[in-house]
């Protein structure tokens, strides 16, 4: 197929299915259209009960089967069918194991969407407020709905590992508390002064939304009281996934197929290497026979690589960044205007993640990189993150998810807003932060240190989820016999060199979100491979391989399974 983005295309009979569907998505799932940034469904709730997921459910099988019946008119809708019919029909494959239905982990299931969706949500005036309060009022139904979804998964023999319980009771215990709850905060916050300061009825608006928050912290309430008293006692101790339900998951996050013997004998040969390359970086930053330790030690006492504060930190990301699309546009990447925007904030969460948002569908609210800054962490060291801005800004998440969006030409609204495969989203982030390094903008040996340190910590998550989920013999260096969350932490704090009370999140993450982690590095692995692949297929045909041109035909495919990917790119 070839894929090159046209100055414009008639849209076809399969794009308006695919248009049709995103609707349809954003009427069962006003969650996902917030993400989306799609208008008029901000007031709504997602229903989270067995009869939303059935309904869901319901609406993948008539849209694959209305594919099935389409003709493509073009490589375009190729590319399209080959998309759909892959990320839809796993869905129902996870829907129909009941994946869906038990979902329950620390970082990615509906105890954190319920919160989640409110940092996306517009603030500036009354009318956002009605918007917010409306959801804020929804939310004990919605938690209603999903102790139902628990309830029956369980009855069906699929609970969450007891730890991946214990957490979202956690969690679930904070929301809950008026002293401590985001609601609490959100609420009583200055985006509600700024926007209700010229409202003629301004207190019965804040007395609406006082109420919304009580409402809100109610919901996490009656969770937390469900986890604790009726889903603990039933949670299984065992962390593992398996194997069947592991290949189904890491099919899912990659859009692909991977031999997981094979890509964990890789992941552990991928983790030597670059230990080595870190070690020979450490000697250029604290001298022959200096260790990585050393050489971190040396950069972490640099006064000219650290930032006190989140207003000293959010400033250098925006810097670092703005720096970034200066260079990088028309070098080396088309970057359009309208993903020159790119805002960089401190979350209101506190749970250690940095992460991007796109931008809305007509560009009015841009693409956001998020730092969540853990309570009482106020010093930041520049060596370490340069990578990450890189990672999540440009070239990474923001030019490949904005491009996207921009690219309303030729993509249908699926394919532009509603896609995404973690594989290819996350695989291009780590590509991207290894494309800097070797386009010269990782010079400094301590930013190098500081992207070889993350590239070794997704190489060791490879290795980390797919022994403990499978149960694969562990190397006798990391403990021998078979792995499992001990080893695991051991082997973790060995190659991460983070904070306990991150580590403790990541490893939680990785136990209950099977398949996730390993996709960053699975996927840059085989977005490395497309590349070549389409280098070489130039090379038969006689044409030079313009890796500029590349990345953006790249990208502008918007988010696809990597095996849809490599066959549009080949």
């Amino acid at each position: 197929m070839t894929t090159d983005a046209l100055p414009s295309r008639t849209p076809s009979a399969i794009d308006a299915i695919a248009d049709a569907y995103v609707q349809t998505i954003a009427r069962l799932d006003p969650l996902s259209a917030t993400a989306m940034g799609l208008s008029g469904y901000d007031h709504l709730m997602t229903d989270f009960s067995p009869a939303g997921h059935e309904a869901s459910a319901e609406a993948a099988r008539a849209v694959l089967a209305e594919l099935d019946a389409a003709t493509p008119q073009d490589d375009v809708d190729r590319v399209t069918l080959a998309a759909m019919r892959e990320r839809i029909g796993l869905e129902l494959e996870l829907h129909e194991a009941d994946e869906l239905l038990g979902q329950l982990n620390n970082i990615a299931s509906p105890v954190q969407a319920l919160r989640d969706v409110f940092d996306l949500m517009p603030t500036a005036t009354p009318e956002h407020w009605e918007n917010i309060t409306a959801r804020l009022d929804a939310l004990p139904g919605a938690a209603d709905g999903v102790v139902e979804s628990l309830r029956l998964a369980a009855s069906r023999g699929r609970v969450a590992p007891v730890r991946q319980v214990r957490e979202c009771l956690t969690q679930a215990e904070e929301l809950a508390d008026p002293e401590r709850s985001f609601f609490t905060t959100f609420a009583a916050g200055p985006a509600v002064e700024a926007a209700l300061a010229d409202a003629p009825d301004a207190d019965a608006r804040r007395a609406a939304i006082e109420h919304g928050a009580r409402a809100a912290r109610s919901a996490y309430a009656t969770l937390a009281a469900f986890l604790r008293d009726e889903l603990m006692p039933a949670a299984p101790e065992e962390d593992a996934a398996g194997r069947e339900r592991y290949r189904l998951w890491s099919r899912y996050f990659l859009g692909a197929e991977v031999d997981l013997e094979e890509t964990y004998a890789w992941g552990l040969e991928e983790l030597e290497r670059i230990v080595a390359e870190q070690e020979a970086v450490a000697a250029r930053i604290a001298g022959d026979g200096a260790t990585v330790e050393d050489a971190v030690a040396r950069l972490d006492e640099d006064p000219s690589r650290v930032l006190e504060g989140t207003d000293a930190l959010q400033r250098w990301m925006q810097e670092t960044s703005d720096a970034a699309v200066r260079a990088l546009r028309k070098t080396h990447f088309e970057i359009a205007e309208p993903l020159l925007a790119l805002e960089c904030r401190i979350a209101p969460t506190q749970n250690g993640g940095i992460y991007y948002t796109g931008p809305s569908d007509d560009f009015s609210r841009p693409g956001r990189m998020w730092w969540s800054v853990p309570p009482g962490v106020t010093t930041f060291t520049t060596w370490r993150e340069k990578t990450t801005v890189y990672h999540e800004g440009v070239p990474g998440h923001h030019l490949q998810i904005a491009q996207a969006v921009y690219q309303r030409v030729t993509l249908n609204t699926w394919r532009r807003l509603a896609c995404w495969v973690s594989g290819h989203g996350e695989g291009w982030a780590l590509y991207a932060e290894r494309l800097m390094a070797d386009l010269g903008f990782m010079e400094d040996p301590g930013d190098r240190l500081g992207m070889l340190d993350g590239q070794r910590m997704r190489a060791a998550r490879v290795v980390l989820d797919i022994g403990v989920h499978l149960g694969l013999p562990c190397p006798e260096r990391w403990g021998g016999g078979t792995w499992d969350a001990d080893k695991a932490w051991e082997f973790l704090r060995a190659n991460v060199n983070m904070p306990e009370g991150f580590l403790r999140f990541e490893l939680n993450r990785y136990l209950g979100w099977p398949g996730q982690a390993p996709a960053y590095k699975i996927g840059q692995r085989l977005w490395e491979a497309a590349r070549d692949e389409a280098a070489a297929a130039a090379g038969r045909r006689g044409e030079t391989f313009e890796l500029k041109d590349f990345h953006h035909r790249a990208l502008s495919l918007g988010s696809v399974g990597l095996d849809v990917l490599r066959v549009a790119l080949s």
